[in-house]
């Protein structure tokens, strides 16, 4: 969020960026090549979320098939886990084999009806992998605690807390993808080395993923 008053440090995220990375996961795990989005309330924010990570998606295969939905299109839709996991089973049954939830409280229908399908999810924000561990391919993390690290450390170094406005993406260790015992014996050695490889060019610059939110339009 961002608030403009002197008082105020905004923080936001490149959610494109990271979604990107698990794009490009999901579709080195999936096996049918059909991958599916779950969103919450349908507002451009979320779709940051589903445009990257299909960017992600289509760059590691081009005939991935992207199914997408959204919950709802009232605040009701970030916290209602049975329809996640109804849009879940739907997209199951039209050939998706991994499910990345960008939903809320809604997700954890989505991340359970993957796993009682014996499907992958991916988590979002926090690190959801213990959530259903052994089928969280990943979690699409949003760095708060780098935020407010930042946060102290740029306040320390000149005596002042520093306002402002700050984005953080990839290249500011904002967004990333989890790792930990969880999904350990998912994530390949390819997988991996394709994420890095990902990162570094994000950095670059020589991968620019599309946020949504500059023009309401993903061109992936």
């Amino acid at each position: 969020m961002v608030v403009e008053q002197p008082n105020v440090r905004s923080v936001v995220f490149k959610e494109q960026e990271g979604s990107y990375l698990v794009g490009i996961m999901a579709a080195t795990a999936s096996e049918t090549g059909t991958v599916g989005f779950v969103g919450g309330m349908s507002i451009p924010l979320i779709s940051r979320f589903s445009c990257g990570y299909k960017g992600g998606v289509v760059a590691t295969n081009p005939d991935a098939t992207f199914i997408e939905n959204f919950t709802g299109d009232t605040p009701a839709a970030w916290n209602d886990p049975v329809k996640g996991g109804e849009i879940t089973n739907a997209q199951i049954a039209q050939g998706a084999d991994v499910v990345f939830a960008a939903a809320g409280g809604t997700g954890v229908g989505v991340l359970q009806a993957a796993a009682d399908a014996g499907k992958l999810s991916i988590g979002v924000d926090s690190n959801q992998n213990g959530l259903q561990p052994g089928a969280v391919l990943t979690s699409m993390l949003k760095r708060v605690d780098v935020a407010v690290f930042n946060a102290m450390k740029d306040g320390m170094a000149d005596g002042d807390f520093a306002f402002g406005f700050n984005v953080l993406g990839v290249a500011e260790g904002g967004v990333d993808i989890a790792l930990d015992d969880n999904n350990k014996d998912l994530v390949s050695e390819e997988m991996l080395a394709s994420v890095e490889d990902a990162r570094a060019k994000i950095i670059s610059g020589d991968i620019v993923v599309h946020d949504y939110m500059s023009d309401n339009n993903c061109p992936y």
